[in-house]
Order: structure tokens, then C-alpha cells, then sequence
């Protein structure tokens, strides 16, 4: 069942959470998982491994390094659970 876009911010906020610690406040639709939120590249895959088991969908790795915002994310997982 496909989720609306705020369910899946609500998730992916959990996930940044659970893996760096950031507040899930600070995790925004228009914020760079980089240069924003300070995330580096082995935090980012085990957040799009969580986020695939989470959301029920699979993320290839030629994918997950196009997705660089939150917004990016939701998006993919949106239309990956079309």
C-alpha cells in the first residue's frame, strides 16, 4: 500500500535518527542528506537498507547515489510503491 509523502518522512526521519542521532525535526524535505545533515556515504547505506526493508522497496545502488535530498527519497519510495 503506497503511503503519502508525510508517512514517509515521518519514516525516513526515524531512520536518520536511528543511525546518526540528528533530531527527526531536523530531517526536511528540502534538506541535502550531505550538505545539510552531515550524513557520510556508509551512514546513507545502511539508511536506504532500513528505508528498502522499512518501506518495501528496493533501491539499486546506481539509484540510491542520485538521491541526494529527502525530498529525492520520499519521491523514489512514492513512485517505487506506485
Amino acid at each position: 500500500m503506497a503511503q503519502s509523502e508525510n508517512e514517509i518522512l515521518d519514516g525516513i526521519a526515524d531512520l536518520v535518527n536511528e543511525e546518526t542521532g540528528l533530531p527527526k525535526e531536523s530531517v526536511e524535505m528540502d534538506k541535502s542528506f550531505t550538505d545539510d545533515l552531515d550524513i557520510d556515504s556508509l551512514s546513507m547505506t545502511s539508511i536506504v537498507v532500513h528505508a528498502e526493508e522499512k518501506f518495501g522497496v528496493t533501491i539499486p545502488d546506481e539509484d540510491s547515489k542520485n538521491l541526494r535530498t529527502v525530498r529525492d527519497v520520499v519521491a523514489y519510495i512514492q513512485q517505487a510503491q506506485g
